[in-house]
């Protein structure tokens, strides 16, 4: 009788405990990966997730004047694909751990090699990348869920956010592109297949050559001559040279082709800049 109940203590022992270990619920602290294209590469960010839950934040869950993981559980990383700079150091590309010290006026983000702090304990100066101080400002509503995100993208910048409670605070990250895209032109444009268009709306888009552009486009557009987008941007070209008679012109163009390419868009487009040119 004793070894029976013993064998059925056992079993129901196994049973519970299988049925337990099939159990899966949310994790309190859920993780986010976020990927943002960036410059020419990309930047990856690996965070964890924690809620406010009726807690005070910052002062109080997260003290001030002490290393933060900068979210919940496991260590917060940032993988930049391609240099960057942050404040007045660059930053080659490469996994990174993202710290920050709150304080009530200014916080302190820390770049470090380490990809494993989840404690102040485990921190280790001496593996500091650089340190930049931001000033945080309180929001006009409160935000439960631990947030961090790319905001203000361009080509060549972006500010990395940290939103929670009603406090945001951001770091402003920067790559030079330019000085690698011009190589890029100068090499592809010494090549048979030379790719006029793109050069050309970069230098119309980032200040560069206007007259350099407009002869770029004229021979993009000598590639493809029902190319009404290229058209459109000849025309753009034209009007910021001051030439409006020339880019209205080249405006009603493009407009005839993206008719026939039954090209809504940029119809409305040429429209656009015809009416702002008279």
């Amino acid at each position: 009788m004793q070894r029976s109940m013993l064998l059925f203590a056992l079993f129901s022992s196994l049973y519970f405990s299988g049925m337990a270990q099939s159990v899966k619920t949310p994790a309190p602290s859920p993780p986010q990966f976020v990927r943002q294209d960036f410059g020419l590469s990309n930047i990856e960010l690996s965070y964890s997730r924690p809620g406010v839950k009726g807690r005070t934040v910052f002062g109080d869950l997260v003290p001030y004047g002490k290393v933060w993981r900068t979210g919940a559980n496991q260590a917060t990383t940032l993988t930049f694909g391609d240099d960057v700079i942050i404040g007045d150091t660059k930053v080659p590309a490469g996994k990174y751990g993202l710290l920050t010290i709150p304080a009530q006026d200014e916080w302190t983000f820390i770049i470090t090699r380490q990809l494993d702090v989840t404690s102040p304990a485990a921190y280790k100066q001496d593996q500091d990348v650089l340190r930049v101080k931001a000033s945080p400002h309180e929001l006009p509503f409160a935000l439960e869920t631990f947030t961090i995100l790319f905001a203000d993208v361009t080509s060549n910048s972006c500010n990395l956010q940290i939103i929670w409670d009603k406090t945001a605070v951001s770091l402003p990250i920067r790559t030079d592109i330019d000085t690698r895209i011009m190589a890029q032109i100068d090499n592809a444009l010494n090549k048979d297949n030379r790719p006029y268009y793109t050069a050309a709306v970069y230098y119309l888009d980032n200040g560069k050559d206007l007259n350099k552009a407009l002869e770029w486009f004229d021979k993009a557009i000598a590639q493809d001559p029902k190319a009404f987008y290229a058209v459109y941007q000849k025309a753009r070209c034209q009007a910021k040279l001051g030439k409006k008679q020339e880019a209205i012109t080249t405006a009603k163009k493009s407009i005839e082709l993206s008719k026939q390419a039954n090209n809504a868009d940029y119809v409305a487009l040429n429209e656009k800049l015809i009416a702002s040119l008279q």
